[in-house]
Formats: C-alpha cells, sequence, structure tokens
C-alpha cells in the first residue's frame, strides 16, 4: 500500500547495496517510488532504475543547488527523457536559499524554465523550497503547474495558497521530530486528500531511524504519525495518500 512520492535511489549512499534494498521493498509493503532526479546525471539514472524494476516511476530535473553544474542545453536533454514511458514528473526543481543564496536570480530561470517545459509536456512537478517560500509560491501562481510541495516547511497560510493552485503537500520523516510543530500543524488543518507521502530516501530518516539510511519502508512510521495527528487508521492514510499519488502521477498500481 506504500507509495513513496519522493526518493533518491541513485544516491551513492545506496551504491553498496542498492539491488538488494530495491528487491526487498515490495515484499515490505511497498507499492510503488517515484525517483526523482537532481541533474542530467541522476535523472537518466532515475529513468534507468524506472525501467529496470516495475514498481519504481521516474522525475527528471534539475535541482537548485546543481545548477552551477548545469547548462541550459541541459533543459532539451531533460526535454527528451521525459518522453519515456516511466517518466511521470519533472522534478526535483525548485529555489534554495538556504544552501545557494549567492545565485538567486539563476535559480529562479531554471526553475521558472522547467516549470513552463512541465506544462509543456503535460507533467506534474516535485518542487523543492527552502527558504525560499515567497519566491516559490509567486511563480507557482504565475505558471499554475500541477505538482507537489515537497518536504513542505512552509506556513499554515502558504499551505492554504498551494491548496488552492490544485497542489498537494508532501510529507516525510520531519513529521515524526519533536520539533515539527509548524509542519504538525499544517497536517492537521489540511485534508488528507491533498497530502503525498515520501521519504526523500536516503535522507531524512522519521524517527526512530532520525540520522540513519532512510528507504521507503519506513513510511509507515510516518502514516502511523499522520494518523494520530488526524484520528484516522493507518490503513485509510496509507491508501488515501496512495490513492493521491495514483492521480496526481496519473498512474495506476496493481495490488
Amino acid at each position: 500500500m506504500i507509495f513513496d512520492s519522493h526518493a533518491h535511489y541513485d544516491d551513492k549512499a545506496f551504491d553498496d547495496d542498492r539491488a538488494e534494498i530495491l528487491a526487498s521493498l515490495p515484499q515490505l509493503g511497498v507499492c510503488s517510488v517515484l525517483n526523482a532526479g537532481t541533474n542530467i546525471s541522476a535523472s537518466e539514472k532515475s529513468v534507468e532504475l524506472s525501467n529496470k524494476y516495475s514498481y519504481i516511476y521516474a522525475a527528471v530535473g534539475i535541482h537548485p543547488e546543481c545548477i552551477s553544474e548545469c547548462d541550459y542545453k541541459d533543459l532539451e536533454i531533460l526535454k527528451n527523457l521525459s518522453q519515456n514511458e516511466k517518466v511521470v514528473a519533472i522534478g526535483e526543481i525548485g529555489l534554495d536559499y538556504h544552501y545557494s543564496a549567492e545565485n538567486k536570480e539563476l535559480q529562479k530561470d531554471f526553475f521558472e524554465k522547467q516549470i513552463l517545459m512541465a506544462n509543456d509536456v503535460s507533467l506534474p512537478i516535485l518542487v523543492h523550497d527552502r527558504d525560499a517560500h515567497m519566491d516559490t509560491l509567486n511563480l507557482l501562481k504565475e505558471h499554475k503547474p500541477k505538482g507537489v510541495v515537497h518536504c513542505f516547511s512552509g506556513s499554515m497560510e502558504m499551505a492554504e495558497e498551494i491548496l488552492k493552485l490544485g497542489m498537494f503537500i508532501g510529507v516525510g520523516g520531519v513529521v515524526t521530530f519533536k520539533n515539527a510543530k509548524k509542519l504538525i500543524d499544517v497536517v492537521r488543518e489540511i485534508p488528507l486528500e491533498c497530502i503525498l507521502l515520501e521519504t526523500d530516501a536516503p535522507y531524512m530518516a522519521p524517527t526512530p531511524f532520525r540520522g540513519k539510511r532512510c528507504d521507503s519502508s519506513y513510511i509507515k512510521f510516518t502514516a502511523q504519525k499522520i494518523a494520530e495527528i488526524k484520528n484516522k487508521s493507518y490503513e485509510e492514510v496509507l491508501q488515501k495518500t496512495r490513492l493521491n499519488a495514483e492521480s496526481l502521477f496519473n498512474v495506476e498500481v496493481p495490488l
């Protein structure tokens, strides 16, 4: 029943046992994983993984932290990659002013061009937004893509604006952290119909595995926390978020 809407199994953290981990996930209740690209190489690897494993889908994109190593001609490569039948999103794309505040204008330009590309090929986007809430929201309002704000860290007011655009809120292991009050408040207030579950594997492992390598099976701890916050059953959280992901990414998961 688990649909992990954001992971990075191409990451070097999985180099020693990638095949073993990916072979084990379906036995642990994971029915689907969306593997997100961060640059051209990672996007190509994402597509390769999706073609090798039936339950993995691919997203292709250039992450804001990777823009300095990329070129505008790479956008054409991404567009060509997006034609693969297992590519269901453009991402991970967005703005990050926490680590890369010195190139804000370049980030916004790459983000905008990738939003426009996603709209052109009729695919949703996976949005990275760190310490860049206003600029992120302004571009989303201007171009109105389909998609999800991954690892949501904004306010309740921003969440409401995202939902008005018809986009989803991505919730991962952070919601289980002791200092996650703002995210917990957002999860409590927004409808379950607007939430996608994610891991960001190998990062952001939920409590009780915080700081360790994360994989998609750990979503159960995130789902349990959301069920507690919203006073719903664990099974309902898993089922509804899976259906949300299927709807956004236009896939039908065989169970």
